[in-house]
């Protein structure tokens, strides 16, 4: 991928290391310059002192200028599925509508605690309630078919009617009945080089794109539970893995336009103005002013501003090419140096 070295202000770079903030491991490495290490954010070594600190956008930085990769920490490693995830799984798959216990979990070889974080960490969520979701998930594509709700709850081996009743409806936000044609929302992360990507979509296309981690879906769920009725599940679409590979091509500087299917929900004036922003050029800006023009509303320019703040499909929907009148950057949600280094990545000169 192409390497963007701008980094945020050392005073945010130094809180976060005091923090010990994983959500920006990958975002820069912290070096010791009385040690010779390089480290990850959320390094979990005696901190060093602030005055001791450098920081570098990449590894290969902080390796050129003759820091060694941490031992402990291990920024010269990528994060990997446990290789034990994928036989879980197809434990899971096996079982079919059988519940599994965590007695059951170990006797087939896996540390209860081990699956625990591994699920907090990557979907928000306990084993347990991972597996429901993908029960409801499944119901919920086969009411959607036109199975009958009595034949579907049977064939789920839920304790009761009523519990799954209960269950879909906490999940979904509505009951089976009204939820009949909804479907699930499947969310993903990826690892960009701003940091951590969480993505969502469905059927027809992508719903969200946005900095973070898994766990920042609980702020979009409500949300996308109402637009969809349906459960949001942590795992795989083909959206998503088109999604994830064009990103890839964009920061390596292979790709200008973005072709996977979105799905935009928005007022009337939002879609016009995310439509608009659709419509910039890669490598070029223009003013909060200019859109306002290009939505045949040149008054508009502060509700220009606030349709831009609430695009949930950055990058692709590329709201970081709008500047403000006189070429100062304005604001931006994932932050302003990320804004800084998307421009970067398009060669605009900031």
């Amino acid at each position: 991928m192409q390497t963007v070295n701008r980094l945020p202000s050392r005073r945010t770079l130094l809180g976060a290391v005091s923090r010990r903030d994983a959500e920006w491991d990958g975002l820069f490495i912290v070096a010791v310059r009385t040690t010779g290490i390089a480290c990850r954010p959320s390094c979990p070594s005696r901190p060093a002192r602030p005055e001791n600190l450098e920081f570098f956008a990449t590894l290969d930085a902080a390796s050129a200028a003759g820091f060694r990769p941490c031992l402990r920490c291990k920024p010269d490693q990528q994060a990997a599925e446990p290789e034990w995830w994928p036989r879980l799984v197809g434990v899971v798959d096996s079982a079919g509508s059988a519940r599994l216990s965590d007695n059951q979990i170990a006797a087939q070889g896996f540390d209860s605690v081990r699956v625990r974080r591994h699920c907090r960490r990557e979907y928000g969520m306990t084993f347990h309630a991972w597996v429901r979701a993908r029960r409801l998930a499944a119901a919920q594509h086969r009411l959607r078919d036109g199975a009958p709700l009595d034949r579907v709850i049977i064939d789920s081996a839920w304790e009761s009617h009523s519990g799954f009743r209960e269950a879909f409806s906490r999940l979904v936000g509505a009951p089976p009945g009204r939820a009949r044609g909804g479907e699930p929302v499947i969310a993903a992360t990826w690892n960009s080089p701003l940091g951590t990507m969480v993505a969502a979509a469905v059927d027809e296309g992508v719903v969200l794109l946005e900095f973070g981690d898994i766990a920042r879906m609980e702020r979009q769920a409500p949300t996308l539970r109402r637009w969809f009725h349906g459960p949001v599940l942590a795992g795989s679409h083909p959206h998503l893995v088109q999604l994830f590979g064009e990103l890839e091509e964009y920061f390596d500087a292979k790709r200008r336009d973005f072709t996977t299917p979105l799905v935009l929900r928005g007022s009337p004036f939002q879609l016009a103005v995310w439509h608009a922003l659709r419509a910039i050029p890669y490598g070029t800006t223009c003013s909060y002013a200019d859109v306002a023009r290009a939505v045949n509303n040149p008054k508009a320019v502060r509700a220009v501003g606030s349709a831009n703040g609430k695009n949930r499909l950055p990058i692709v929907v590329p709201c970081h090419r709008v500047v403000n009148t006189g070429g100062k950057l304005g604001g931006y949600g994932g932050g302003l140096w990320r804004k800084v280094r998307l421009l970067e990545v398009e060669g605009v000169k900031v």
